[in-house]
């Protein structure tokens, strides 16, 4: 049973930094593909960000040059460092991993992430 626990959402002004954490546990979390989703109210989840087993990341256009995924897999955590955050950026972010055991390519699918935490809200201020 995979769980995947989030953490440090919350209310910040624009310009401002939050880092997201994904705490994973029931199964081997080095194997696997992690994934940061959002969803703004009346729009659809999207894919932010996602990284490899061996640390290759995905970044959508809006978010290149200011956020930053990470894993450590040692705490078996992955990360999203989210600077010059903008009021676009308010949103209930999901930590999502994937299905498929060392995924080197194709880790930016949405279709590959099929476990969910149950998010976090980040609210940008103007």
């Amino acid at each position: 049973q995979v769980q995947l626990v989030e953490s440090g959402g919350g209310l910040v002004q624009a310009g401002g930094s939050v880092r997201l954490a994904c705490e994973a546990s029931g199964r081997t979390f080095s194997r696997y593909a992690m994934a940061w989703f959002r969803q703004a109210p009346g729009n659809q989840r999207e894919l932010v960000s996602s990284i490899s087993v061996s640390g290759g990341t995905y970044y959508i256009d809006s978010v290149k040059g200011r956020f930053t995924i990470s894993r450590d897999n040692a705490e078996n955590t992955v990360y999203l460092q989210m600077n010059s955050l903008k009021p676009e950026d308010t949103a209930v972010y999901y930590c999502a991993a994937g299905k498929s055991p060392w995924k080197y390519f194709g880790y930016d699918d949405m279709e590959e992430y099929v476990y969910w935490g149950q998010g976090t809200q980040v609210t940008v201020s103007s």
